[in-house]
């Protein structure tokens, strides 16, 4: 698996994928992905089986705020089913990570409460649970953690 840089070329496929994987809280369409990829504050990457493969995995992240004040978000990360398991979601998050470390930045989320397999890769990166957003996945009504990971200077990542 390597991660590498996601293209205008490989949005058909993401939104393809986000259909499948978030069909029951409101899937990013094709517009959605070209809007984030072309915005220049935002920093997206592909999972990928190997060079020029189709995307398999993406992750999205923000840098907001001044220089000197930035703080990251996360958009989204989304590993195909039968990627999963094999390292390619902590290799994407990794990649978001290294954004946020270079701009010394926190780093913000939401992830739904019973997606336990995300929070405990968030937690092993230096997340913590902020608080709880009740009802933030539409239509389905799942609640949502707010969590955050302060910037790298006051983290030790393995």
């Amino acid at each position: 698996m390597i991660v590498d840089a996601l293209t205008p070329r490989d949005l058909p496929r993401c939104a393809e994928l986000e259909a499948q994987l978030f069909a029951g809280d409101s899937p990013w369409p094709l517009a959605g992905f070209v809007g984030e990829l072309a915005a220049g504050y935002n920093h997206y990457f592909a999972l990928r089986a190997e060079p020029g493969a189709p995307v398999s995995g993406y992750a999205g992240i923000s840098v907001l705020g001044p220089a000197g004040g930035h703080e990251c978000e996360v958009h989204t990360i989304a590993v195909v089913p039968e990627a999963r398991g094999t390292g390619g979601g902590r290799a994407l998050l990794n990649a978001l990570l290294q954004v946020a470390d270079r701009h010394r930045a926190p780093v913000f989320l939401e992830v739904r409460t019973d997606n336990t397999v995300a929070i405990s890769l968030y937690e092993s990166t230096g997340f913590a649970v902020a608080g709880v957003r009740r009802n933030y996945y539409q239509p389905s009504g799942a609640d949502a953690y707010t969590m955050v990971r302060p910037a790298a200077a006051e983290v030790n990542r393995p």
